[in-house]
């Protein structure tokens, strides 16, 4: 809801008023008692952040954000990272287990 700024024609009287947008405007001056008051035309309905912790990046699109965290991720070396691979997959591997044989003896 926004606040209203009203004047007194008769008086001088200037005030402030919280009113929904389809509440008719105020006529009577709460000062002098007549009809004299009018809603003046004001700067128009803005967002005001006051205070700390507003940010111009805090509303950033996903797409902006995903941009900017491909940029900032360092890049490797193809050549590096299938070294790495090849030397993890060496150490990880298991000894293969052989099956014993049974003996063939003939009764």
């Amino acid at each position: 809801m926004p606040t209203y700024e009203y004047k007194c024609d008769n008086c001088g009287f200037e005030m402030e008023k919280f009113q929904t947008m389809s509440a008719k405007p105020l006529r009577k001056c709460p000062e002098c008692g007549r009809l004299k008051l009018k809603r003046l035309i004001g700067s128009g309905a803005a967002v005001i952040f006051k205070g700390s912790g507003f940010y111009e990046t805090d509303y950033r699109s996903d797409s902006y954000v995903k941009s900017q965290k491909s940029e900032t991720t360092p890049k490797t070396d193809s050549n590096d990272s299938k070294k790495s691979d090849s030397k993890k997959e060496s150490t990880t591997t298991e000894p293969k287990k052989t099956a014993k044989k049974k003996d063939n003896k003939t009764i």
